[in-house]
């Protein structure tokens, strides 16, 4: 018994020395890429270009973010990613709430077969073409509205909205019905106040994505002027960070010259990732809480 003991006390420990040095393992590649955007953002152009910056800033110099934020276009991005994220996300929340309640609802009559649609949808779409072709015809292109009424819900949020809902007693419904509640109060006044930790986990997915999302925006918008932040980015990284350079009028020619496109790129990034860094931690209580009350019924 004593050397059975010994045998298992051995291999706990070996178990939680693996497993703390693979947490710890993927903390550093998760961590480490964005320390090193940071680093490079806040160092000086000089010691960019001399690749001295691996894990810490070198000679911080704050020029470059005051270049890239003097650029015009960079805050005409960033309102339309905000416009887009928040009445994208009410409008994501809203019509989520409205598809999984009378999914939710057993003396729904149609139920069976609307979920099985909806499930349906998951794994088979009408394709990239065909739904191009549908946003178009609707006089879309080149309209906000293309960048909220073709992804107006999402069928995997739903289901998570539909079995929060399905995890609230009965009698809750039955009892407000008989004191004359109709549907659309039993929803409002009982269904939602209790599954707000579920909507609040939706509302940071919808969030998440709508800030996100570029290829729509690449897709249908065409005009500057009602482009996301996201696809200046990408524009940024991929095919003209030069560009900001050139523009920066109040930059010597000298110190434009001094500053690596690379970390125009870098402070590009960080300007951008700053209000999901901001919004993230009121919601993160909710994450857990709000998964799992969604993923099982009660």
């Amino acid at each position: 018994m004593k050397t059975s003991f010994l045998k298992e006390s051995f291999s706990d420990k070996l178990y939680d020395i693996i497993t703390r040095f693979l947490v710890i393992f993927a903390v550093v590649i998760c961590v480490y890429p964005f320390v090193y955007v940071i680093s490079i953002s806040l160092s000086s152009g000089i010691a960019v270009n001399q690749g001295r910056v691996w894990l810490y800033p070198v000679d911080i110099d704050l020029s470059t973010f005051g270049m890239v934020m003097r650029y015009g276009e960079l805050w005409t991005s960033y309102l339309n990613t905000f416009y887009y994220t928040i009445v994208g996300t009410i409008c994501n929340i809203i019509m989520t709430c409205l598809a999984a309640y009378p999914l939710s609802r057993r003396r729904f009559f149609m139920r069976r077969k609307l979920n099985f649609l909806l499930a349906f949808t998951m794994y088979f779409s009408g394709g990239l073409i065909p739904t191009y072709i549908v946003v178009t015809s609707l006089g879309l292109y080149n309209k906000r509205a293309a960048m909220i009424l073709p992804v107006l819900c999402s069928a995997y949020n739903i289901m998570i909205c539909r079995s929060a809902f399905e995890a609230i007693p009965e009698d809750l419904f039955e009892e407000a019905a008989i004191e004359g509640a109709n549907d659309f109060t039993c929803l409002t006044r009982i269904a939602i106040p209790l599954i707000k930790p579920t909507l609040a986990v939706l509302t940071l997915y919808y969030a998440v994505a709508r800030y996100n999302d570029f290829f729509n925006a690449m897709l249908y918008l065409g005009k500057k002027e009602l482009q996301p932040l996201q696809l200046f980015l990408r524009k940024i990284l991929l095919l003209a960070s030069s560009e900001i350079l050139q523009s920066a009028g109040s930059t010597t020619a000298v110190a434009a010259a001094a500053m690596s496109t690379i970390q125009v790129r870098y402070v590009c990034i960080v300007l951008s990732v700053i209000p999901i860094l901001i919004i993230c931690p009121f919601v993160q209580k909710y994450l857990v809480k709000g998964t799992m009350l969604g993923a099982v019924k009660g």
